[in-house]
């Protein structure tokens, strides 16, 4: 059983492991830069991945490496702070060992204090067989392979001549009406109908079809009544189709079936489909609920203490989308919030300190973009859409980006982008989009472990 003081090795520092190097992982080791601890970071891709800008990787206007620097680069002047590369496959709470994958084998990496920011991936609510088909947009590999799906489906209409497949070719779903869907819904208008128009012989890709589909009533849920209908009609503008009140309930190579309210079912013959609706919390959130006892809900999170320590286990702290907190939403300044005042815990348990107590956020709105100089966003008591709105869209997305050289270039590609109709990161290969599923067919597309090594002696 643990006990609220930290066990330390004498003459050794205080031994902090990170687990996930997002938004949550990333702060939290930030904020221990000052600290008398020695911070372990474990990713498996040891990159930074500013995930709200996925989309924009997806449709040609941002580079990979604008939003996902390396962590190591990051942490380059933080000299408390090391990297490595692992999936984490297990913890063992009661040696208090981190457990990780590489391609080179396992590695066990022992801690003091531990943060666990891994993070979420993409929900199909059962349905884990539509990803085939429909990939999420969670990471740079789901991104990229969309990439291809999207570039590749206007290549493969300039060749086709049965006007049926070139309207299948050319027919884009996007399931899921959060600010994801919606952001991913109106470049992919934009795309079609303004960056590609010309660039084509055979085709016309204004003739494209973009679909939203949720079974929610209005886009954007959750946010006020005014801003969805804002955002419903620049979407409407730009010609997406808005499918509100229909669930998908069949997704397949060729098509998508939706049901409406009543429960009539039409299909949708689209060759590229993008999954934007629901989370699911990393696996180890199960996998702590299982060896505590503590609540997991349907989407993976586990309930932690007020202060954000695990049940039994105050040396090891929930953070980000993880964490089933009541009133804390899993965005980014959540994971931010809560990765920032688990390292000051560690600190005051460090130095003998109380607990501060309850953790509480402070909300800072929302924002979506919906289209070039069009968001809507909601700070406060102050809600507005429009050109206004994509300004404070976009300067807030610049200033949390990481790096002033990302900040830089990533704004003369929105100028490019959005000023005027290039899309300057159009590249997509064959093996981005079919080696991902040929890989997972063959169940290869995680690390192999084929040795043991021990860290943190």
């Amino acid at each position: 059983m643990s006990t609220g003081v930290p066990s330390r090795t004498p003459g050794k520092p205080h031994d902090v492991v990170v687990i996930g190097s997002g938004f949550g992982g990333l702060f939290a080791t930030k904020a221990l830069a000052d600290a008398p601890v020695r911070v372990t970071v474990i990713d498996g891709t040891a990159t930074h991945l500013f995930q709200p800008l996925l989309y924009q990787v997806a449709t040609g206007v941002l580079s990979v490496g604008e939003i996902s620097p390396a962590t190591r680069d990051v942490l380059k002047s933080q000299r408390n702070a090391r990297v490595l590369l692992g999936v984490v496959t297990d913890i063992d709470l009661d040696e208090r060992v981190v457990v990780s994958s590489s391609p080179l084998g396992e590695t066990r990496t022992r801690y003091d204090s531990l943060v666990v920011a891994a993070g979420s991936g993409q929900s199909y609510f059962g349905n884990d067989q539509f990803a085939d088909f429909a990939p999420g947009l969670k990471s740079i590999d789901d991104a990229l392979e969309i990439r291809g799906r999207v570039f590749g489906a206007f290549e493969l209409a300039e060749l086709a001549t049965d006007p049926a497949e070139r309207a299948r070719l050319t027919t884009f779903v996007v399931v899921g009406a959060g600010p994801t869907g919606v952001e991913m819904a109106g470049q992919l208008a934009e795309l079609a109908h303004r960056s590609l128009r010309g660039s084509f012989r055979s085709l016309d890709p204004t003739q494209a079809r973009i679909l939203l589909v949720d079974p929610v009533p209005k886009v954007l849920p959750g946010n006020p009544e005014e801003l969805q209908d804002a955002a419903a009609r620049v979407l409407e503008g730009l010609g997406v189709e808005l499918l509100m009140g229909h669930k998908v309930v069949d997704v397949d190579d060729e098509s998508v079936t939706v049901e409406d309210g009543d429960g009539n079912r039409t299909t949708i013959e689209a060759q590229t489909k993008v999954w934007a609706a629901g989370v699911q919390a990393s696996p180890l959130g199960r996998q702590l609920g299982e060896k505590t006892g503590a609540e997991v809900d349907r989407a993976g999170r586990v309930r932690v203490e007020p202060n954000g320590s695990l049940p039994g286990h105050p040396e090891v702290f929930v953070v980000g989308d993880m964490a089933l907190r009541p009133g804390v939403p899993g965005v980014a300044p959540a994971a931010m919030q809560t990765g920032r005042y688990a390292a000051q815990e560690i600190v005051r348990r460090v130095q003998g300190e109380p607990s501060a107590g309850p953790f509480r956020y402070k909300d800072k709105g929302s924002l979506a973009t919906v289209s070039r100089f069009q968001a809507v966003a909601k700070i406060g008591p102050v809600k507005t859409a429009g050109f206004g709105a994509w300004l404070l869209w976009l300067g807030v997305h610049l200033f949390y980006l990481v790096g002033f050289k990302n900040r830089v270039t990533t704004l003369l590609h929105w100028a490019v982008s959005f000023i005027g109709r290039g899309r300057s990161e159009r590249t997509a290969t064959w093996q981005q989009v079919v080696g991902r599923g040929a890989l997972r067919t063959r169940g290869v597309d995680k690390p192999t472990v084929p040795t043991r090594e021990v860290l943190g002696d």
